[in-house]
C-alpha cells in the first residue's frame, strides 16, 4: 500500500513539475518572442532581425511603421534609417529571397491590414515579373508556417523549440546589450561578402553559347498577371505612396541574359509592366537599369546582380530626388531604349574590359 502511495505520488510530482517546466519554457519564449510572432520588442530589447523567412510576419503584425520596404535578396542591404531620415518615416523591411511578386504582395497585403502606410517602396526584380502570379513559395519552400498563419494550436512548434530557447533568445539578448547591432540594417548580410571586381567576375560564369533571341512578347501574359497583383493593390490603397524600382544589375547580368536569349523579351515585359504602372497616379516609377556608370562598375558587385549598400543608399536618395523618375510616356521611352541600347552593347563591353578574366562554363560532349 505504501508503495502503491509512493508510486502515486511521484507520477503526480512528475507531471507537476514536466506541466509546470513546459510553462515555464513557454512562457519565456512568449515573453522574449525573438520571431515577435506575439509582440513588438520588449522595452530596453533591440529588434534583432536576421532570420527574414521567421521574422518578417511577426514585424508586420507588431511593429511600429509607416512604411514598407519589400523586395528580394538585393533589397536586404538598405539601411531602414536611409528611408526613415530621407521620407520622413518610420519603414520595416519585408524580405523574400525570390523576390517573386505574388509573396511580396502578400507581405505587404499583411502590413495593410494591421498598419496605415504612407510610403511602400517595391523592388521590382525582373524575375518577380515572370514568377508564379497565382501562389505564393512559402510553404513550397519550407518556410516556418506555424508563423505565417492564425492557427495558435501549431505555435507549439514556437513556445517549445530547442533552438528558439538555447539559440535564439540568447542571440538577442546578447545584440541587444552587447556589441552594436544596428536595428537598421535588418537581414543584412553585406558583412560577409566582399564587393569588387574580382569577387563578382569570380561568380560569373559565362555561357559559352548563345541561344537564339526569344520573341518580345514571351513573358507577356505572365507578366500582365504579376502586374494585376500589384496594380489591385495600388487601388485598394489610393492614399498610400508606391516607389517601384528597377534595381541595377551589372553588366555581367546583361551578358548573362544575352547569352541566354532573354534580353528582348526581358526588356519587352518591364517595359509592358511599367507602362501599366504609369497609369496610377500614387506609383512613381524608376528605372535604375538605366544607370550605366553602376552597371559597367563592378567594384558595386558581389557577383552578376547583388550590389553593395552603398548602392541601395545611392538609390534611396535617388528616388527622393526624382533621378531616373519615369513619369510620362517620353520619359518610358527614352528609358526604355537606353536600356535597349546598353542591352546591345554589354557583351561586346564584357568581351573587351573582362576578357580572358571571364570563366567559361564546360559543355558535355553531348551538347546537354
Amino acid at each position: 500500500m505504501n508503495k502503491e502511495m509512493t508510486s502515486s505520488k511521484f507520477i503526480k510530482t512528475f507531471l507537476v513539475f514536466c506541466i509546470l517546466l513546459l510553462v515555464l519554457c513557454g512562457g519565456i519564449t512568449m515573453l522574449f518572442d525573438p520571431f515577435y510572432h506575439y509582440h513588438k520588442p520588449l522595452p530596453h530589447l533591440k529588434a534583432v532581425l536576421t532570420d527574414k523567412e521567421y521574422q518578417v510576419p511577426g514585424t508586420l503584425d507588431h511593429f511600429d511603421y509607416d512604411a514598407v520596404i519589400a523586395g528580394s535578396s538585393v533589397a536586404e542591404n538598405n539601411n531602414n534609417r536611409w528611408y526613415d531620415e530621407t521620407f520622413d518615416c518610420k519603414s520595416v523591411k519585408a524580405i523574400r529571397s525570390y523576390g517573386a511578386t505574388a509573396d511580396l504582395v502578400y507581405y505587404l497585403d499583411r502590413a495593410f491590414e494591421h498598419r496605415y502606410i504612407k510610403y511602400v517602396f517595391l523592388n521590382l526584380d525582373p524575375s518577380s515579373l515572370t514568377a508564379d502570379p497565382d501562389n505564393t513559395t512559402f510553404e513550397s519552400v519550407g518556410a516556418p508556417m506555424y508563423l505565417y498563419d492564425q492557427n495558435p494550436i501549431n505555435d507549439v512548434r514556437y513556445l517549445w523549440n530547442k533552438d528558439v530557447i538555447f539559440k535564439k533568445i540568447p542571440y538577442l539578448l546578447a545584440n541587444s546589450f552587447i556589441g552594436n547591432y544596428d536595428e537598421g540594417t535588418s537581414y543584412n548580410w553585406a558583412q560577409w561578402k566582399a564587393f569588387d571586381e574580382e569577387t563578382a567576375l569570380y561568380h560569373y560564369i559565362q555561357s559559352p553559347k548563345v541561344l537564339d533571341m526569344n520573341p518580345e512578347d514571351t513573358y507577356h501574359d505572365i507578366c500582365d498577371q504579376n502586374v494585376s497583383l500589384i496594380t489591385d493593390m495600388v487601388i485598394a490603397h489610393p492614399d498610400t505612396e508606391f516607389y517601384i524600382f528597377l534595381p541595377p544589375y551589372s553588366v555581367l547580368w546583361w551578358d548573362s541574359l544575352y547569352r541566354e536569349g532573354d534580353t528582348d523579351a526581358y526588356i519587352s515585359m518591364e517595359e509592358r509592366a511599367f507602362r501599366t504602372l504609369l497609369k496610377y497616379e500614387n506609383i512613381h516609377l524608376y528605372n535604375f537599369q538605366d544607370d550605366i556608370p553602376v552597371t559597367t562598375d563592378l567594384e558595386n558587385y558581389t557577383d552578376s546582380l547583388h550590389f553593395s549598400p552603398k548602392i541601395n543608399e545611392y538609390i534611396c536618395h535617388c528616388m527622393k530626388d526624382k533621378k531616373f523618375l519615369i513619369s510620362n510616356e517620353e520619359d518610358l521611352e527614352n528609358s526604355f531604349g537606353h536600356t535597349k541600347m546598353f542591352s546591345v552593347a554589354a557583351p561586346s563591353y564584357v568581351k573587351n574590359e573582362f576578357g580572358d578574366r571571364i570563366k567559361v562554363d564546360i559543355i558535355p560532349e553531348n551538347g546537354q
